[in-house]
C-alpha cells in the first residue's frame, strides 16, 4: 500500500528523492494521514525560501473533521510549494503520492533522510 520508493516520518509524511528541483526531495503526507483527516478544505504550506528544521511544525492542513499540524520531515531550505492546492486542496486527498505533493526542500543534511523508515517499517509502525 505505501510505495517502496519512498521515506516515511513518524509524523505521516513521506519524502521523495529526487525531487522536482534540482538538489530537492519532494514532500506530501501519506495515505495513512490523509484518511485520518478526511477531506481536506485547505492547505497552509511553508514559503518558498523558508529554511525549515526536521520536527518542526511548518504549516497546516484543515479538513472537515480537524486542522492538523504538518511537520518537516527533513532540515533544509524550501525551493517550492504546490500551488494547485490554493484551488484544488482536495488532490492530497485523491493523490497523495503525486499530485498531491505539498512542498520541496533542499536538504541541508542528508544523512536526516536516511534515518527515515522504508515503506515497511512505515506499515508496521501503523500496525502496533
Amino acid at each position: 500500500m505505501y510505495p517502496e520508493d519512498l521515506k516515511y516520518s513518524s509524523e505521516h509524511e513521506w519524502v521523495r528523492q529526487p525531487g522536482e528541483t534540482e538538489g530537492s526531495v519532494r514532500i506530501g503526507i501519506t495515505h495513512y494521514a490523509q484518511d485520518a483527516l478526511g477531506d481536506i478544505v485547505y492547505a497552509s504550506l511553508p514559503e518558498v525560501g523558508d529554511t525549515v528544521a526536521a520536527g518542526t511544525t511548518v504549516g497546516e492542513l484543515e479538513s472537515t473533521k480537524s486542522v492538523s499540524d504538518l511537520y518537516a520531515p527533513v532540515s533544509g531550505e524550501v525551493l517550492s510549494v504546490n500551488e494547485a492546492l490554493d484551488a484544488t486542496p482536495e488532490l492530497v486527498n485523491s493523490d497523495p503520492y503525486g499530485e498531491g505533493w505539498l512542498f520541496e526542500v533542499a536538504p541541508s543534511d542528508p544523512t536526516e533522510i536516511d534515518a527515515l523508515m522504508d515503506a515497511n517499517t512505515y506499515q508496521s509502525s501503523l500496525d502496533d
